[in-house]
């Protein structure tokens, strides 16, 4: 595994002080449940990559927005609130994660192992859990750094026009219409604690549409989706799902 990490710290451009926090950033919860059986839930947590996840992503806005601001200084507030949502999206982040080749080092239970490293749910948690482990290691300017080296083009190229953040627009939308803000609500929460499934159902006036997700940000999001498709049926275009069937 040491061997396996160097080569992941030449990806990654930082040589850890603390090599088992990049271990712990490549660990999903699935493998440390099967390989720490019958240890405590404390044990767990320590050995697997959420908690490392959330600083990661705090850590990731953070910067985007810090990029964003010295980037763009004549664009609007809502405009930068847009890009940044896009940049820090899980499927910017998992097509990133794909570029890189991440998924080759995610250490994962027989739960996931079929298919998971190309999950791309996984693949963004597990940036983000990297960039974590990153900020804990060498602190804030060395994660601004290697968040740059691998996030450059995406931050030269981002553009208001193609940040597209359906829970925004839903509410422009809504108030366009002189309607109260839409209230999401999570109705569901299915699947073992390493692989959960979000339901989410978001409610307007005269309308409700349901989500799902591997985080209630993301079932969120696709319940505004669905929202904006019931409300300008219009504008609806044929999913890739709908394509497939």
């Amino acid at each position: 595994m040491t061997r396996h990490l160097g080569s992941l710290e030449k990806l990654i451009g930082h040589t850890f002080k603390n090599i088992g926090l990049l271990e712990r950033a490549v660990t999903h919860r699935s493998w440390a449940y099967e390989s720490l059986m019958g240890s405590s839930e404390e044990e767990i947590r320590l050995a697997e990559n959420e908690s490392l996840e959330f600083v990661g992503y705090s850590v990731l806005g953070l910067v985007v927005a810090e990029q964003l601001f010295l980037r763009n200084p004549t664009v609007s507030e809502g405009d930068l609130t847009l890009m940044k949502h896009h940049l820090v999206s899980g499927s910017s982040l998992a097509a990133l994660s794909e570029k890189l080749g991440l998924g080759e080092y995610i250490r994962l239970g027989g739960s996931e192992v079929k298919g998971g490293r190309a999950k791309r749910s996984l693949l963004t948690n597990t940036f983000e859990a990297i960039i974590g482990a990153v900020f804990v290691d060498g602190g804030y300017v060395v994660a601004r750094s290697v968040i740059i080296r691998h996030m450059e083009e995406q931050l030269q190229n981002v553009k208001p026009e193609t940040s597209v953040d359906f829970k925004s627009s839903l509410q422009a939308q809504l108030q366009a219409q002189r309607q109260r803000t839409a209230s999401y609500d999570l109705i569901k929460t299915d699947g073992p604690p390493h692989a959960r499934k979000f339901s989410v159902e978001v409610a307007w006036e005269g309308g409700r549409a349901h989500g799902e997700g591997n985080s209630i940000k993301a079932a969120e999001m696709q319940a505004a989706e669905r929202a904006l498709e019931m409300l300008n049926p219009e504008n609806k275009k044929p999913s890739k799902r709908a394509k497939k069937n």
